[in-house]
């Protein structure tokens, strides 16, 4: 955390009291203030894991809405700014902010926060991957990853893993406040395991038939290994693809000769498609917040069990 000295003349009634401030030595007051680390964050989720650990020593911005796509966010002018006074950045990785972050950072021209420095943390390099190709990638794929799938943050194992990862940032920055951030860091990552371990047991319990769903997108895997969920097909023919008539059909389909009645989906991407298919079906549809509540002050552990229960409910309804 910085410092900085603040050099303030007291008032004074008339010379008598200008007197006894200067024989009190209070003419000129150190006073030592504490300004707070400044933390970015480029999705909600990652601000709030960093505003729970870093309490009142951290101010946390966040760049992109609950309900933006987080592979289109609006690279706004006002982000560069918040970006060259940031002290510590965190990323979600895996080239899911590739499309908008990378020119933001070379305008903003602050190497506290560049890819590589202290302040930076690129949170996909702590959690167990999904879906890393086996080999080349192209753009006939979709809109496939090299390095995997980076949707984890559906996942409370995969939050409690960048949780700690947040807490040892903190603490690089702003070494005074590590045992402060050690144990708030500690007290979150045990949170996010008790909502992962009761989410998996509460979907353990159901038959295996009602533990099938069907994902819009391919950004439900870290959900799927989670819950112990089986992902019978996506609605996209292929990630970023948007879906055809024919790929329709053979997801009605599968969705009729499994028996899957789920169908998940993000916040931001569009309904109709998703809609007729439950229609025709009887599924139900559970729309996905895109991301914690920030701005109304969702903490991490309860945006990740507000999935699950979506989830569960979904699951378990008759």
């Amino acid at each position: 955390m910085r410092t900085r000295w603040i050099v303030r003349m007291t008032s004074a009634a008339g010379p008598m009291a200008l007197v006894c401030g200067l024989m009190a030595g209070t003419l000129f007051l150190p006073v030592l203030a504490t300004a707070k680390v400044r933390v970015v964050a480029t999705l909600p989720t990652l601000g709030s894991v960093a505003r729970e650990i870093g309490g009142e020593r951290v101010d946390v911005e966040v760049l992109a809405a609950p309900g933006e796509d987080p592979h289109f966010v609006d690279a706004r002018p006002n982000l560069i700014l918040s970006l060259n006074r940031a002290d510590a950045l965190v990323v979600n990785g895996l080239e899911l902010e590739a499309g908008w972050l990378p020119p933001l950072l070379q305008s903003a021209r602050n190497g506290k926060v560049q890819a590589g420095a202290p302040g930076f943390l690129d949170a996909s390099s702590v959690v167990s991957r999904l879906d890393v190709p086996g080999g080349p990638v192209d753009r006939a794929q979709g809109d496939i990853h090299p390095g995997g799938n980076p949707h984890f943050l559906y996942e409370a194992t995969s939050v409690a893993r960048v949780a700690a990862a947040v807490a040892d940032l903190l603490s690089r920055v702003d070494p005074a406040g590590a045992p402060i951030y050690a144990t708030r860091g500690a007290a979150l990552v045990a949170r996010l395991d008790a909502v992962g371990r009761d989410a998996a047991a509460r979907v353990a319990a159901l038959p295996a038939p009602r533990r099938q769903v069907v994902a819009y997108h391919k950004s439900v895997a870290y959900l799927v290994r989670w819950l112990g969920l089986a992902e019978v097909a996506t609605i996209e023919p292929r990630p970023g693809i948007p879906p055809d008539p024919g790929h329709v059909a053979k997801v009605l389909s599968t969705m009729k000769a499994t028996g899957a009645n789920v169908i998940l989906q993000e916040v931001y991407y569009p309904r109709s498609t998703s809609e007729t298919l439950a229609r025709l079906t009887g599924a139900r549809l559970v729309v996905l917040p895109g991301g914690a509540e920030f701005d109304k002050g969702e903490s991490a552990s309860d945006h990740v069990k507000e999935i699950a229960d979506l989830v569960i409910r979904a699951l378990g309804s008759e």
